[in-house]
């Protein structure tokens, strides 16, 4: 094995390769990937000086080329039995790994009280034999539950997903299988790259059959097929909720220039230039604000803006369980989904009712404050791609830590639309109802819902499509959307003394998300104004 690693499971092979070197006997490792990792095993154990066999249930023991063995048999108990007397033979000359394939499911239940006893006695006794005839244990196995009596006397290891580096020599192994007259056309301009990206989270296998359908449906490598299976594993975990990207991207949010042009910036931090260079992903944002001010929406653009990316939503509420410790099972489970999917964008809607209770008296039994905690670590010492967006209605309900820089870049303060951009949520609801072509007055509706949040004046059109069908079905005016407009008391009346409170607050502390106005709003629905 290369002593040159290039790759995260070349580095786990060569701690695999250490530990059996240092006569660690009863290795456990974590994957759901057999052949795989079954590969770098027994390289590892090649670099260790030991050869290797398999043993499963099926047919027993095999050397590497898949020949059946004279030793043992496919009863997990009788193969035990030949590996310890293989130990204790002073005749024996040859240091063996034996990867278990089958093993965990016999260890489990009062049936599996025999094995689990052979089991330890060999991790007892493996370690002081003669160097000459080591014996170590391998066991493969998709969970890293370890029965509590083999806890004490197994090394469990996590086998990581394959890398940027592993990936990329998968793709590149599909696209070499290729005819030579399709070769070329496989892979065109940028596509490497960015099917790359998209498959940073799934496994070797899950790659390369990905790889493959595409190359047989479109003959060509398609990120979105990629994107396709990505969406079947979250939905498959069940702890994140994938959400649909807001076509159209930051073009299609009205205002929050400042938070626009920011975000732009680091979008390229994710093209391999920037890698090239070393530049850091960026952590994420904060967007602090009055309710229905397009918080959410910014998040959906911005999955869209940073190339199509995954767009998840983590609700910490939603997992909480009934059962002692599930919960922040359940948290720590959808941490490592995120970083499976590697490069997306992670949602985290009004964080603060999801972690009510964590920094105040509470009857949840302290779920809430670990959560919490689970969160702030995981955000400080992550080495993911993930982009965080936090939205929050109520800032007071946030604990500090959970703001400074480090976790998160920027804090930003997003305001109610000014007149520019009332103007563009109102012409974009139109086009969104069909009726982009209608002219209206928009200086007249942007002065006349002064102080309406962007869902406020988005709900205008529906309301006045009602009234403008039940006057025989015509085209909806100017007058209708006044009217509608006159009938809304907005949230900035009713919830004044809280929206002040949030502006008092962020001054000073947070970015503005939206710069001061420099141009009115055209009278008429006839410029490409978009989306608040």
């Amino acid at each position: 094995m290369s002593t040159e690693l290039k790759t995260k499971s070349q580095e786990t092979a060569a701690d695999i390769a250490a530990l059996l070197r240092a006569r660690n006997s009863v290795l456990w490792i974590v994957s759901r990937e057999e052949a795989r990792v079954e590969k770098y095993s027994i390289e590892a154990a090649g670099a260790a000086g030991y050869i290797s066999r398999t043993w499963d249930v099926a047919q027993g023991v095999a050397d590497i080329s898949g020949k059946l063995q004279s030793i043992g048999s496919p009863d997990p108990g009788a193969t035990l039995d030949a590996i310890r007397d293989r130990a204790a033979s002073a005749s024996n000359k040859e240091r063996c790994v034996w990867i278990m394939r089958d093993l965990p499911v016999w260890l489990s239940g009062p049936a599996g009280a025999t094995q689990q006893r052979q089991l330890r006695n060999l991790a007892r006794s493996l370690p002081g034999v003669a160097r000459d005839n080591a014996q170590a244990i391998i066991v493969i196995s998709p969970s890293g539950d370890v029965p509590a009596e083999l806890a004490g006397h197994t090394t469990v290891i996590e086998w990581p997903l394959p890398d940027r580096a592993e990936i990329a020599a998968i793709l590149d192994a599909a696209i070499d299988a290729l005819p030579e007259e399709i070769k070329a056309q496989a892979a065109p301009n940028g596509t490497r790259d960015a099917a790359i990206d998209a498959s940073v989270g799934l496994s070797g296998e899950e790659a390369a059959a990905c790889f493959a359908r595409s190359l047989v449906q479109l003959r060509k490598i398609d990120p979105s097929t990629i994107n396709r299976e990505k969406k079947r594993i979250i939905a498959k975990e069940r702890v994140l909720e994938w959400l649909d990207p807001l076509p159209g991207g930051l073009d299609a949010v009205g205002g929050l220039d400042n938070l626009k042009t920011w975000s732009l910036a680091r979008r390229l931090a994710y093209t391999p230039a920037a890698r090239a260079y070393g530049l850091p992903a960026p952590k994420g944002v904060m967007l602090v604000g009055v309710p229905g001010c397009g918080k959410t929406m910014f998040a959906k653009a911005i999955a869209s803006a940073f190339g199509n990316s995954p767009l998840l939503r983590f609700d910490p509420g939603a997992l909480k369980s009934k059962y002692v410790g599930e919960s922040e099972g359940l948290i720590r489970k959808s941490f490592k989904v995120i970083e499976a999917i590697g490069p997306c964008v992670v949602l985290f809607d009004e964080v603060e009712k999801g972690l009510q209770g964590a920094t105040s008296g509470s009857a949840d039994g302290g779920v809430s404050a670990d959560a919490l905690g689970a969160l702030l670590s995981w955000m400080q010492d992550r080495t993911c791609e993930a982009f965080i967006v936090m939205t929050a209605n109520n800032i007071a309900a946030l604990p500090p830590e959970l703001l400074r820089k480090g976790r998160i870049d920027e804090v930003w303060f997003v305001d109610l639309p000014n007149d520019i951009e009332r103007a563009s949520v109102m012409s974009a609801s139109l086009r969104s109802h069909g009726r982009g072509k209608v002219e209206v007055d928009l200086a007249a509706i942007s002065a006349a819902t002064k102080g309406f949040t962007g869902s406020e004046i988005a709900e205008l059109v529906p309301d006045a499509l009602f009234t403008a069908f039940a006057d025989g079905a015509r085209e909806i005016n100017t007058d209708d959307l006044l009217q509608a407009a006159s009938t809304v008391t907005p949230l900035s009346k009713t919830a004044n003394e809280k929206i002040e409170g949030l502006r008092n607050w962020a001054t000073g502390r947070a970015r503005s998300a939206t710069s001061a106005e420099t141009t009115q709003p055209q009278a008429k629905n006839t410029a490409r104004v978009l989306d608040l």
